[in-house]
């Protein structure tokens, strides 16, 4: 769990953090069952949220919709990472992986590891096939000030990606409840 400053770190950070009101809040979690991993995560904010952090969180579930409708079968997996950061790139994020923007690759394979290959990264040409399955994770930071990550899976098929876990429904009620 991050706070703060501390959620524009893709990996987290090590020293000790303090809650405040106004915080965004980064919670990455996950299970195993038999044998197979999963991965989520949620940004949302502890009190409520300035519309800068709205506008944000917003860019960050935009580019995972637009990952997510570029992940079809015979695409690329550079193809997902493109859609992306095209998008942000239209919301004058990055480009490429410049900050402020998205530094790190748009997700990952996800099987009895938690990070597989292959990667939704630029230039990975390796194809889309039925059954893959992967984590959609085009996390933004805003260096200084607050990232977000909203992380979901999904799998492929002919007709198209179908979820695995159902997306965040907002910045207010992440979860859905």
């Amino acid at each position: 769990m991050l706070f703060g400053q501390a959620t524009s770190f893709p990996h987290g950070v090590k020293d000790p953090q303090t809650l405040k009101k106004g915080d965004m809040v980064l919670i990455d979690t996950g299970c195993q069952l038999k044998g197979y991993l999963s991965d989520i995560t949620r940004t949302y904010v502890f009190g409520e949220a300035t519309e800068r952090q709205r506008m944000f969180w917003e860019f960050e579930k935009n580019a995972q919709l637009k990952a997510f409708a570029a992940a079809q079968v015979g695409n690329t997996c550079g193809d997902v990472d493109f859609a992306a950061r095209s998008y942000l790139a239209e919301q004058t994020l990055g480009p490429d992986y410049q900050l402020p923007g998205c530094p790190h690759r748009t997700g990952h394979g996800i099987g009895m590891d938690i990070h597989e290959w292959p990667y939704l990264v630029k230039n990975n040409p390796q194809l889309l096939a039925p059954g893959m399955c992967f984590s959609n994770e085009p996390m933004l930071v805003i260096p200084g000030e607050f990232g977000v990550r909203l992380e979901d899976h999904f799998y492929t098929t002919e007709k198209g990606p179908i979820w695995f876990t159902e997306p965040a429904h907002s910045i207010d009620n992440p979860f859905g409840l």
